[in-house]
């Protein structure tokens, strides 16, 4: 699969399609009616997707023109106790602490200690020859190349090279591999980045990286909650955190039952996923982060939130330690953590939204725009927020029209427009977004216009054929599998998926 993975979300519906939902969906609603009150209908809207979700608890804050302007405490913190989540309680926000990081690294710039155009081997000494011209600022975006700490290497253990011995010895080992790919020619999410910056920390900011960030950014934020550390350490009022049996991350694949998770993050690895903190003092920082308390300089914000390049000269998918949803309009930047934390800013709005919750599996970043959308009609759903422009054109008339016209649609958009085209990977997160609304038969018809526009891609046959299987249509799930395999004989989901529908055609 391509950008989403309808598995995944395959998986989520089939386990959410059969909890009874007390409340009109938030789609059916008035935007006007939201935006009036906005505190409450957002409450009403994340009260419904926690219970879609079997999300145990959640927080909510928003920041509007500089203010926190709502704080939202629901669920359970700790299922076994039945603590309710409060405003004080404290939640993981895993890989989200990456731009904590950004903003550390960003402050060593304004200390005038490290320029992110220069090569790590600046600061740190030892590293391999292979390693040496890998720049901070490709370390803060992933596109360095090097060899990622978490993977050992075939026939070298099965968990990750920490796991396995020790920081010590996968410091070591890494340092041994060979790269990826050569620095700025790629994107890809690695850990050993992130290593590095700590070290990068601990040696220019005069004390290790945990109290540097404590120091220069938990404190003068104002975050008292705000604290390093995994299921090891004794932090006050922290959420206990949760998963589907098995490890998976969706309920259906393993029967619905809840059983607790361990946050494990190596001292080292701190820098990448070991902070913990509440909604509240999430938004504090952000605020801190705006108004010139963190960053000093006229400009810094700027050159944090903006994306780096490729040695090819397009933008990469991350700014400094921020993950970036570019966009012609409500550009956002953003904090995503272990598929249970995240927070977005939109620099142009004035506007931040941050949602901490205690379930691996919940993937607050793929609602959060609609949260933001009751203070900015045009992100809501209803309205195609989020959604790339052409996607945007079909959606508007989807809705008066119908989901069954939009192959329709899409001809009379191309006669007006000979320029016009519409993305597989746009249609394809379209569908996959469908789905996640409880809009089956709607995201079918759209699989089914990706198929037709692009009838040589196996991602547009898969996802055509997991949608089916969700709608319990098997004969067209399999042929559709089928068609995939035909087209990309690796294609490793419709394998999985023609097992356990056709095991004895699943070969074929």
């Amino acid at each position: 699969m391509k950008k989403i993975s309808l598995a995944s979300i395959a998986a989520v519906f089939l386990a959410l399609a059969f909890i009874p939902s007390q409340r009109t969906p938030a789609q059916a609603r008035p935007a006007d009616a939201r935006t009036q009150n906005p505190s409450a209908a957002i409450e009403t809207f994340l009260r419904e997707k926690m219970q879609k979700r079997r999300i145990p608890g959640l927080q909510v804050a928003v920041v509007r023109h500089g203010k926190i302007v709502m704080l939202g405490a629901y669920g359970t913190a700790n299922l076994q106790d039945s603590v309710p989540v409060t405003e004080q309680t404290v939640f993981s926000i895993n890989s989200a602490t990456k731009s904590f990081t950004g903003v550390a690294m960003m402050q060593l710039v304004e200390d005038g200690k490290v320029d992110v155009a220069a090569p790590a081997s600046r600061y740190i000494e030892g590293l391999p020859a292979a390693w040496q011209a890998v720049t901070v600022r490709q370390l803060l975006t992933h596109t360095s190349g090097l060899p990622d700490i978490l993977i050992p290497p075939k026939g070298q253990g099965t968990g990750s090279l920490v796991g396995d011995g020790g920081e010590e010895s996968a410091w070591n080992t890494v340092r041994t591999l060979p790269m990826d790919f050569a620095p700025g020619e790629k994107y890809r999410y690695n850990q050993t980045n992130y290593v590095l910056l700590g070290k990068i920390i601990d040696k220019l900011g005069g004390e290790p990286f945990t109290q540097f960030i404590a120091d220069r950014q938990f404190k003068a934020a104002a975050m008292p909650s705000a604290a390093f550390g995994d299921w090891r350490d004794i932090i006050a009022h922290r959420a206990q955190a949760y998963r589907y049996a098995g490890g998976t991350l969706t309920a259906a694949s393993s029967g619905g039952r809840l059983e607790q998770a361990s946050d494990d993050f190596s001292p080292f690895l701190r820098t990448a996923g070991g902070l913990n903190a509440s909604a509240q003092d999430v938004a504090r920082w952000i605020i801190a982060l705006q108004d010139g308390t963190l960053l000093k300089r006229k400009g810094s914000l700027a050159t944090l939130w903006t994306p780096a390049r490729f040695n090819n000269g397009t933008p990469t998918p991350w700014a400094l330690g921020w993950p970036t949803i570019s966009r012609p309009e409500h550009r956002a930047v953003a904090g995503i953590g272990g598929r249970r934390s995240a927070f977005f800013v939109y620099p142009d709005d004035d506007l931040a939204v941050v949602i901490l919750t205690n379930l691996a599996g919940a993937n607050p970043e793929e609602f959060i725009d609609e949260v933001a959308g009751h203070f900015i009609p045009e992100l809501l759903a209803i309205n195609g927020g989020g959604l790339p422009p052409a996607i945007k054109l079909i959606h508007k008339q989807v809705l008066k029209r119908g989901y069954a016209q939009a192959p329709a649609i899409v001809e009379e958009l191309k006669n007006k427009d000979s320029g016009f085209q519409v993305q597989e990977n746009d249609l394809n997160n379209w569908g996959g977004r469908l789905m996640v609304d409880d809009q089956l038969q709607d995201s079918i018809e759209i699989f089914k216009l990706n198929v037709s526009l692009y009838p040589h891609s196996a991602n547009t046959y898969d996802s055509l054929a997991e949608a089916y299987e969700l709608h319990g249509d098997k004969a067209l799930a399999i042929r559709n599998y089928r068609r995939s395999l035909e087209l990309d004989p690796k294609n490793g989901n419709a394998v999985e998926h023609l097992k356990t529908l056709d095991p004895a055609g699943a070969g074929r």
